[in-house]
């Protein structure tokens, strides 16, 4: 039954979908209609304005003038939209526009334009980047707001066993979770099978394993930001590398499993704190100063 469909681990929902012969997303879909006791097409319309919520980000965060209140951050986005419509970039424009994507759901987070939590505010722009980015190449919009429920999922796993917050398990919980959940939603759109979803989550959560929480003046901005744009690139080649049959040794609960250890075992300082990593570097302390006098 769709109600027992539950979120304890990723290899459980995989096997589920295998058993059903169905994409996951069909399965989430179905289950969480059962759960709000409300009809599936309405579940869908919800999930679909999120979509299009992300959607609606992109434009006023690629504006050349887009600043945060501190002045740190912002412009980056329009900076590499640029340079992706002048057909320079070195990679193509599928990850050179999930760069910029990433980029401007970021600045415009955090020049408190529109927050678009996925799974957090400062993991923001990973999940929307690689999704519309996929849109743009060619899925319909069915599709994509489908892989939504894939990745939502996913997230729920790790939080279930792990943690999504940086204060918590440092940014490997925020960006690393996201970036995952975007690997998820790509072989999903890609029409990847469940196994290549649960082999591409491992793979994006193993490529950030250990990483810190390290906000320079304790804001979401450096180096959240370029992180954004580092976690789409990792999703994307997670989910290309699980599509082309490589598969991860560990798997993806696994993965989740570590992910929980060392985040329990890293310093305070590495935590949201702003008191380690690059946050405690003279450019940082001289930035804090700048913002806070």
């Amino acid at each position: 039954m769709p109600e027992e469909l539950n979120y304890h681990s990723l290899a459980g929902l995989v096997a589920a979908a295998e058993a059903a012969g169905e994409p996951l997303s069909a399965l989430v879909l179905r289950q969480q209609a059962a759960q709000l006791e409300q009809p599936e097409d309405r579940v869908f319309a919800h999930m679909r304005e999120n979509f299009r919520v992300m959607a609606a980000c992109i434009e006023p965060g690629c504006q050349p003038d887009l600043r945060s209140a501190s002045g740190l951050t912002g412009g980056d986005a329009c900076k590499m939209r640029r340079r992706v419509e002048e057909g320079k970039t070195l990679t193509g424009p599928v990850l050179g526009g999930a760069l910029y994507r990433a980029l401007a759901v970021s600045e415009l987070n955090a020049a408190m334009g529109r927050v678009v939590a996925a799974p957090t505010a400062g993991s923001c722009g990973i999940l929307p980047a690689a999704v519309l980015t996929m849109q743009e190449q060619g899925a319909d919009e069915h599709a994509c707001v489908m892989s939504l429920f894939t990745a939502s999922a996913v997230g729920l796993v790790i939080a279930e066993n792990a943690c999504l917050a940086g204060a918590q398990g440092g940014c490997q919980a925020e960006c690393g979770s996201a970036a995952a959940m975007a690997a998820a939603a790509l072989v999903e759109l890609a029409g990847g099978t469940p196994q290549m979803l649960d082999d591409a989550v491992a793979i994006a959560l193993k490529s950030q394993l250990g990483l810190v929480c390290d906000p320079v003046a304790g804001l979401v901005e450096i180096p959240c930001i370029k992180r954004n744009a580092a976690g789409a690139s990792i999703a994307f080649m997670a989910a290309e590398l699980a599509l082309a049959g490589i598969g991860s040794r560990i798997p993806a609960d696994e993965v989740i499993t570590a992910m929980k250890r060392v985040g329990d075992t890293m310093p305070a300082a590495l935590k949201e704190t702003a008191e380690g990593g690059l946050a405690a570097t003279p450019t940082a302390c001289r930035l804090c100063k700048q913002v806070f006098g």
